[in-house]
């Protein structure tokens, strides 16, 4: 074999592995089976060729190829390569999310109530999906509007920080503190060394009730109430004695001509003790030696 044969059949061969490399690479399955669809969206959203395509989370297939549907304008064609063994649903859908990296990936949304199948070569409905990044266009110009009272509001929170009144209330605090500490430590000495003696003495004194609880149990509470109606009864008797006038001691209670008397006789005896203050000598008459007559003899 002529040395130029050999070099290009080795040429052809290393072009043949690196186009199979390449699509490897790509994830095209040279090989396998497979069935041709088509999706068309209004937008594609960056959408790449050879970008996976998945199902229910599983991969099956890439997008085979991207061109502007010229026929229809706005509108651009997807073909799409999927398992030969892949049957489509009439009603399902095309995806395409975009993460939050901005990578584009579709997504194959059966409808699997339905009975029929698309045929290859069929072309679906497709639609964009944002999610993350959607959500976030549509924040953005909320936040736009929001960021002037935001600086409004540090300003304002600046201010207050700044404010001399603060450091007072921090120190305020702080002194606060250090008195529950104290507080808290008073405490529990308290618990620790003088609560242990009142919980003795309440237990004492739970004891002391005890048995003065066992010794009124004893008690005969109907005799004793008893002897009190009878007491009651007797001092009843008395008080009205007291108040008749059919027995002695009733008519020195209730009779005033006694107590006229002892008035008369108290006035007369204070009269003649001031008498014989006033003149003792007619009332009492002694001699050392004895009376004399009027001539001298005794």
């Amino acid at each position: 074999m002529r040395k130029e044969v050999k070099i290009g059949f080795i040429g052809i061969i290393a072009i043949t592995m690196l186009i199979l490399g390449i699509n490897y690479l790509k994830g095209v399955r040279m090989f396998k089976p497979s069935s041709c669809y088509y999706m068309e969206f209004t937008d594609i959203n960056g959408l790449a060729t050879s970008s996976p395509i998945f199902a229910s989370g599983l991969k099956i297939g890439l997008v085979r190829d991207i061109a502007y549907n010229h026929a229809n304008p706005g509108h651009v064609v997807v073909e799409i390569e999927l398992d030969e063994d892949m049957n489509i649903p009439m009603g399902s859908k095309g995806e395409l999310v975009t993460d939050m990296l901005g990578t584009v990936k579709m997504n194959l949304i059966f409808d699997l109530e339905s009975k029929e199948y698309y045929h290859p070569g069929d072309t679906l409905p497709g639609f964009v999906n944002n999610g993350l990044m959607g959500v976030a266009e549509g924040i953005m110009p909320k936040v736009e509007q929001i960021m002037p009272k935001m600086d409004s509001i540090l300003h304002s929170l600046n201010q207050l920080l700044a404010h001399p009144a603060l450091t007072a209330t921090i120190e305020n605090a702080e002194k606060l503190t250090s008195n529950l500490n104290v507080t808290t430590q008073h405490l529990n000495q308290l618990m620790k060394n003088d609560l242990p003696q009142i919980t003795n003495r309440m237990v004492t004194l739970a004891d002391n009730f005890t048995v003065i609880s066992e010794n009124l149990k004893g008690i005969d509470y109907a005799e004793t109430f008893r002897k009190i109606d009878s007491t009651l009864y007797n001092v009843k008797v008395m008080t009205n004695k007291l108040n008749s006038k059919d027995n002695t001691v009733g008519l020195l209670f209730n009779d005033p001509t006694l107590y006229n008397n002892l008035s008369t006789t108290t006035a007369n005896a204070a009269s003649l003790l001031e008498d014989l203050q006033a003149h003792p000598k007619r009332y009492v008459h002694f001699s050392l030696f004895g009376k004399k007559d009027k001539a001298g003899n005794e």
